[in-house]
């Protein structure tokens, strides 16, 4: 522990004094826009068998809904989602770590890893990534190291399952407001990520998540040093004023997108997105990649298909 706290103090220390100075630019793309539609897993969360790593009380499929020819009384599995993608016609399924099978430690293991792979592959449907939800905000310490520790621990699992992409958290914007030597702990923390990230083939994508700000995100932007870091872009997470505007300063940067129907204000209230607006900002962008619908209401087996064709129409695929 005490060599790891001193590299993580030196890693701070290198970041903090060149931070802004020598920032990167958005991401380097060539060509015109291009966006693969995909359905994040997280929308189903109320419907799978499994919560991080243990057996939850799950919500049982409808008679009247059918999208697989197996038994999916017992809650639905990664591969039963793949099933739901392929039933709903996107290319792409965002297969969130939360709700995989777990091994005897908590984590998937690597042969089920395989054959989820071998399953998206006989079904033509591309896995876009996958998402966990690490916190590398809570100070330093045991439980940041474990954080660090799980987070390449997932990079690892993503590389066997051929996911392109992770979906990482920073933190909080509470636990950022606590010390001013958090956000330097974060931006270690993705820089420690990263390095091992590159050796893999996997990018990070840091979400706006814990109610982060554009600013936020900019500034760890700036301060990981990789190019296999950058953006997943949550069009629902900047709770302000102007989310519009906040996610046209972040769309530069993004490995990724994930929509949701609303956008949020200061003070919580939602309002419905404006998919042809989000759709000008991602091209106004020139980004290429995945973008995954992300529902987070209760009524998503009847509702997601009709934002699922508001936002086929609104990207022009």
């Amino acid at each position: 522990m005490k060599t790891t706290a001193a590299a993580t103090l030196a890693t701070l220390a290198g970041h903090s004094a060149s931070s802004i100075a020598q920032a990167r630019g958005p991401i380097e793309r060539s060509g015109p826009p291009r966006f693969r539609i995909g359905i994040a897993g997280y929308s189903l969360r109320p419907y799978f068998r499994y919560m991080k790593g243990k057996e939850q009380t799950f919500r049982p499929i409808p008679d009247d809904v059918s999208f697989t020819d197996r038994d999916v009384s017992g809650g639905l599995t990664q591969t039963d989602f793949l099933d739901y993608c392929v039933s709903m016609g996107v290319e792409a399924a965002e297969l969130t770590g939360y709700f995989m099978t777990p091994g005897p430690d908590g984590f998937p293991t690597e042969a089920s890893l395989l054959e989820l792979r071998r399953q998206a592959f006989t079904r033509g449907v591309v896995i876009s990534g996958t998402a966990i939800g690490n916190n590398f905000t809570v100070g330093l310490g045991e439980r940041y190291e474990q954080e660090v520790r799980d987070a390449i621990r997932w990079i690892d699992l993503a590389a066997t399952l051929g996911a392109p992409h992770i979906r990482f958290f920073a933190g909080t914007a509470a636990q950022l407001a606590k010390s001013p030597t958090r956000m330097d702990e974060a931006v270690a923390a993705v820089n420690r990520c990263a390095e091992h990230a590159a050796k893999k083939g996997v990018f990070l994508g840091v979400e706006n998540h814990g109610r982060l700000t554009a600013t936020q995100m900019l500034e760890i932007m700036d301060r990981v040093d990789s190019p296999w870091v950058g953006i997943n872009l949550d069009t629902g997470n900047f709770e302000s004023d102007d989310p519009y505007g906040d996610l046209e300063a972040c769309a530069p940067y993004a490995v990724n997108v994930q929509v949701k129907p609303v956008t949020k204000s200061p003070s919580g209230e939602k309002t419905p997105a404006d998919y042809g607006r989000i759709a000008k900002i991602l091209r106004d962008s020139g980004y290429q990649g995945y973008v995954v619908l992300e529902y987070e209401d209760a009524d998503v087996l009847e509702a997601l298909p009709g934002h699922l064709d508001e936002l086929r129409g609104a990207l022009e695929v």
